[in-house]
């Protein structure tokens, strides 16, 4: 029992580890926060799917940690938000917004598509977590990019918000399907491949 314990500990800290260096690969970032990266909550998503939401709810916190770590070495706190703005985004932006990729295994035992709807399904969690960030706390900023701005805190939020975690969740989602098809993948998560 304690050698299980032990075991997904460690693959917990891998998989935090991979989504972190992952992390680090943007394919572009905006200036206010948010980038679309390589498959960083795939390692995160797997391992809940692997191990069940409770495992992966605490994996997706410390990644959270990370997260806001790597956030303050990209200049959050040179944003110009009130302190209490800045503690709504912190919790927000980064906390809530990554654990809740621990929600991934939700539908881990309905078989490869359960598996995929449940990754999806976290990173419109996400989502949903830095749309409500853009509405509560980011309102009063208003502009997306030069040359357009728009005073629909909704409509900012939304576009704001969706320009790099619509690509994000697509880019998962394929690399999900994928990684969720290789038999020896499927295997390891507790179920088999499909056949075609």
């Amino acid at each position: 029992m304690k050698n299980s314990k032990t075991l997904a500990l460690v693959e917990g800290a891998i998989m935090v580890a991979l989504s972190t260096v992952l992390s680090f690969i943007r394919v572009y970032k905006l200036p206010w926060g948010g980038s679309i990266t390589l498959l960083s909550m795939l390692p995160i998503a797997v391992y809940s799917i692997r191990r069940g939401i409770k495992a992966g709810v605490g994996a997706a916190f410390v990644f959270s940690l990370v997260q806001f770590i790597q956030g303050v070495t990209d200049g959050l706190f040179g944003w110009g938000l009130t302190p209490v703005m800045l503690i709504a985004c912190i919790l927000l932006d980064y906390i809530l917004a990554y654990t809740v990729l621990g929600f991934a295994g939700i539908f881990r035992n309905k078989g490869a598509a359960g598996k995929l709807f449940g990754t999806m399904f976290a990173l419109f969690l996400r989502f949903a977590c830095h749309f409500g960030s853009g509405v509560i706390i980011w309102k009063s900023f208003g502009a997306l990019w030069d040359g357009f701005s728009t005073d629909n805190t909704y409509l900012y939020s939304f576009l704001y918000n969706g320009s790099y975690m619509l690509p994000e969740m697509i880019f998962t989602g394929i690399g999900a399907y994928i990684l969720f098809k290789i038999p020896q993948t499927a295997r390891l998560l507790g179920g088999t491949a499909e056949k075609k």
